[in-house]
């Protein structure tokens, strides 16, 4: 009864609008849906959970006090509704649910309903100025990256309030990105006391795509207002963003700046052979005390070769800085707020998938450096294509780093086995992944992964690392995606 509830006053909403809408707005609907079952064995490379924060103060649950269950059927649907006044505005919402059967929304005869909204954004072109868009609200954001590598490592793949100008300079040649998002504003309109703190996370960017023929580049930077009270640990940003030192001891100032420089690239001019790549430089909290202090390197590079109708062979690598053996002097790593990278649909990486939930190891490019190739668009029969992808991956993280954060803390989220690598470890990945089209908008997909990986007991303590050796990583998922 519940569920059909609110489910007909979600319907009638969105309906009523649409009927209030009609004499002046024209509204648009589109969607996707996927249902899929996924059989994971060794999650983490163990089987157990990793260490977790529970709150923001930074207390935190260690690795190893649960244990997976290997098989979950998910269910996502999106619905996005665009309020279209003209061709210079419409307004876009999007509400999502996504749960696994049995569980929440999709439990039998008694659920919990929770439908998020996911996109909620006012779009226009600037009058007079048909060719500048702006665009303010909850919307998908990512700062610039190759396609080639799924998105950026240092913010892609998901979602800001944000305010964002797109703009030509020169056409066809010249553009301009500009924006600003509030990332995270832990206490809002009132601070939780008397005493005002820096409790939000600001990000300013600029970005300028130039297009030349046979060849592409994106120049971009980017710079974050940190303040000290910010929720960095509930939101998940605290491994990616804050050092070893910030964890352990916390920001001095009430607020830091962190900063990115980089630029894509892509030349196409030997097409059919076709090179990719990124170079990006991060710093932060550089004002602070030493030990606060984060900064690193990140490059990748791919090729790929285009000629043939029946595959396309792609190989690719990239390298990152690492820490080096001192907690005391801050992080050697590049900043990262949310990363989503990955070629090749690799099974190590949070990339491509198309069955999201339980569908790659985690692992972070940043403090490694790796290898990989990958045989891409495979179609011998119509509407039938593959993708299989080797990954090699090493750590450029000195053992003492990690180990003397370990032996302070114990199990932690700051640092977890798998995801982030020494010197003497490393993870060897496959995937074999087959999508047929049913029809035009309707695909049977399956996504199958394997991983394995060697680990220091001395770093990552005797119990974590033998279990990761009774065995491997590996996953199968299948399932329907639609979309409308």
């Amino acid at each position: 009864m519940k569920r059909t509830t609110v489910w007909a006053i979600l319907a009638t909403l969105v309906l009523g609008f649409a009927g209030i809408a009609q004499a002046a707005t024209e509204v648009k609907m589109t969607g996707d849906a996927r249902v899929y079952g996924v059989f994971f064995a060794n999650h983490n490379f163990t089987g157990w959970n990793t260490a977790g924060w529970d709150n923001n103060q930074g207390n935190y649950t260690g690795a190893g006090t649960q244990t997976e269950d290997r098989f979950q059927i998910w269910e996502r649907f999106r619905l996005r509704s665009d309020f279209v006044a003209n061709e210079a505005v419409k307004f876009r919402l999007g509400i999502k649910v996504e749960d696994t059967w049995g569980h929440g929304t999709l439990t039998a005869a008694n659920p919990q309903t929770s439908i998020s909204v996911y996109q909620a954004y006012l779009q226009f072109k600037l009058p007079g100025c048909d060719d500048i868009e702006v665009t303010a609200g909850l919307q998908d954001l990512s700062l610039p990256a190759n396609a080639f590598f799924s998105d950026s490592v240092v913010f892609g793949g998901d979602r800001a309030a944000a305010l964002v100008i797109n703009a030509p300079l020169i056409q066809d040649t010249l553009s301009m990105v500009a924006g600003f998002a509030r990332m995270i504003d832990t206490n809002r309109t009132y601070d939780t006391t008397t005493t005002q703190v820096a409790d939000e996370l600001d990000m300013y960017f600029l970005a300028l795509p130039i297009t030349l023929e046979g060849f592409k580049a994106t120049p971009w930077g980017a710079i974050a207002v940190a303040g000290a009270n910010a929720g960095y640990f509930n939101a998940g940003f605290a491994e990616y963003l804050l050092s070893s030192g910030a964890v352990l001891n916390g920001l001095s100032n009430d607020q830091n700046a962190y900063w990115w420089a980089g630029s894509t690239f892509e030349v196409t001019a030997l097409d059919p052979v076709k090179f990719y790549a990124d170079v990006i430089y991060g710093a932060g909290a550089n004002s602070d005390r030493k030990a606060s202090k984060r900064q690193g390197w990140f490059i990748d590079a791919g090729v790929e070769y285009t000629g043939w109708d029946v595959l396309t062979p792609q190989v690719f690598g990239w390298w990152s800085t690492g820490e080096d053996g001192s907690v005391r002097n801050g992080s050697e790593r590049l900043p990262q707020i949310l990363p989503n990278w990955g070629p090749g649909n690799s099974f190590l990486f949070d990339d491509t998938q198309e069955l999201g939930k339980e569908s790659n190891m985690g692992a972070n490019p940043v403090g490694a450096w790796g290898l990989g190739a990958s045989l891409n668009n495979i179609s011998f029969i119509e509407k039938l294509n593959h993708i299989l992808t080797f990954t090699y991956m090493r750590g450029n993280n000195q053992p003492g780093a990690i180990r003397k954060m370990n032996l302070l803390l114990g199990s932690n989220p700051y640092y977890t086995m798998g995801r982030d690598l020494t010197t003497e470890e490393s993870l060897l990945a496959v995937n074999f992944d087959t999508k047929y089209m049913i029809y035009e908008n309707l695909a049977a997909v399956m996504e199958t992964g394997w991983a394995h990986g060697d680990f220091q007991s001395s770093v990552w303590g005797h119990r974590l690392a033998s279990k990761a050796k009774d065995g491997d990583a590996w996953k199968v998922a299948f399932g329907l995606t639609y979309k409308f």
